[in-house]
């Protein structure tokens, strides 16, 4: 995590919580879910004293980001934060899969975007592909979207 930009880390902080909330909604969350939820909550160092002064969990709410090439990057920062321990578990693309069905996108959509990110390493040294990589994905995926 440490060679992401503070804006990047907000960026991703941001999807995190919005997941949450998606979660925080629902009458029940199964436990394996909430153990997905924690632990990337830790990766990305939020502790409980980030929650006492900056974020009141109690407050969250789901989001629908309204622009197709903002919900995509939020399903990208999830699916990034998730290879950023180089370990994957299917509790984690699960979740992941849910979020993305919310936001209106196919399911496959997380595992290509898992892909992408996966081959990232050999194919650029940054480790976020910028809003521009993004666009051209979701053109790729999704050949309704117009430039």
């Amino acid at each position: 995590m440490t060679d992401l930009t503070k804006e990047q880390i907000h960026s991703l902080t941001k999807s995190y919580l919005n997941i949450l909330a998606l979660f925080l909604d629902q009458e029940n969350i199964e436990s394996r879910f909430l153990r997905c939820l924690l632990k990337w909550g830790f990766q990305l160092k939020l502790n409980p004293e980030d929650l006492k002064r900056g974020i009141d969990i109690s407050l969250l709410k789901f989001s629908q980001p309204q622009e197709k090439i903002e919900r995509l990057e939020s399903i990208y920062h999830l699916v990034y934060m998730i290879y950023l321990d180089k370990v994957v578990e299917d509790i984690e693309l699960e979740v992941a899969t849910v979020y993305a069905e919310r936001l209106g996108f196919k399911p496959d959509v997380v595992s290509e975007l898992f892909k992408s990110i996966a081959t990232a390493d050999y194919d650029e040294p940054k480790p976020l592909k910028g809003q521009d990589e993004v666009i051209e994905f979701l053109k790729l995926y999704d050949p309704d979207v117009v430039a």
